[in-house]
């Protein structure tokens, strides 16, 4: 079983009449997950893509009592009472996609989400897919192989492009969670970096970061905490900036003297995590593991039309 949703997870997209919402309810059943309902206020009884639309998430698991995750799909002002709706009517994984959210807004939900025990990814995310089995986000499902090897990133261009770059030259994913840009997020590098390490599926794992916010120094502290095993390798965007080069996510803030690349390469190699200075050292880093893994990192159904490994 993967982390966090699986070929039974049942969902929902709330603001599915919108045109990305639309979009993504016409790709989320492509990719063969279990899309069951959409949200919209006012447009209760259409549908969209046969999936009914109801005014309500609560309406919409009294229909549906399994769904337990959601993609939230909808305008900034909206997003605070749509995802804590959304956890008070008992969704337990919360992936919200809508770029700038007001930080205020934010801390409302992870409240919100403290209190009720459920999990949110974002604001600001692509969102997570088990290739093969489910998404609940907006990355194209094409490019992500099935296999053995987890991705933990803030930057959704480059989830993408490791996972294209890592399918094209056979290696598989278990999960890739983009755990969003912003300053403030639900779960980040460490809370995933957990999960990673009690699953069976994953074998090897990438963390992919930025400068700014102190994530990924969270994420070496919990891999000495946790003593992980698993090999793991790390890529850090913004590495060769100038000092003091401000980056486009909101999260990427240096704080003192956490944040820099010095602070977070410093950290992780501490921790036994091998950081690499391309992208296309990450693909590198998993053909030198692979054989430390009896070959279970290389993918179980590859997609190799349309990918170009990037050095």
């Amino acid at each position: 079983m993967s982390i966090l949703i699986d070929q039974e997870t049942e969902l929902l997209i709330i603001g599915i009449t919108g045109k990305q919402g639309r979009i993504h309810a016409k790709r989320t059943l492509e990719s063969g997950a279990k899309l069951r309902a959409g949200v919209a206020p006012g447009k209760g009884g259409e549908a969209v893509e046969g999936i009914p639309v109801f005014e309500t998430v609560a309406e919409a698991r009294e229909e549906f009592p399994q769904i337990r995750a959601a993609m939230l799909l909808v305008p900034p002002r909206f997003v605070k009472d749509s995802a804590v709706q959304a956890l008070q009517a008992g969704i337990e994984l919360l992936v919200v996609i809508t770029e700038f959210v007001p930080v205020m807004d934010t801390l409302a939900i992870l409240q919100e989400a403290k209190k009720t025990g459920a999990k949110v990814i974002g604001p600001n995310t692509i969102g997570v897919i088990a290739p093969d089995k489910s998404k609940l986000g907006i990355m194209p499902a094409d490019i992500y192989g099935k296999g053995h090897i987890g991705i933990i990133s803030r930057s959704g261009t480059l989830t993408h492009e490791t996972a294209s770059n890592l399918t094209f030259k056979g290696y598989g994913l278990s999960t890739c969670v983009g755990i969003g840009g912003d300053s403030v997020v639900g779960m980040n590098h460490a809370d995933v970096l957990e999960m990673f390490a009690e699953d069976e599926e994953t074998d090897a794992i990438v963390l992919i970061g930025e400068i700014g916010g102190t994530s990924e120094e969270l994420a070496a502290a919990k891999i000495k905490e946790l003593n992980i095993k698993k090999p793991i390798c790390a890529y850090i965007a913004g590495m060769y900036a100038p000092e003091n080069k401000k980056m486009g996510h909101a999260g990427a803030i240096v704080s003192g003297n956490m944040g820099t690349v010095k602070s977070k390469v410093a950290a992780l190699e501490d921790a036994g995590v091998t950081v690499c200075p391309t992208l296309g050292k990450i693909v590198t880093f998993m053909e030198k593991t692979n054989s430390q893994t009896n070959g279970r990192l290389q993918s179980l159904e590859p997609k190799v039309d349309n990918l170009a490994l990037k050095g």
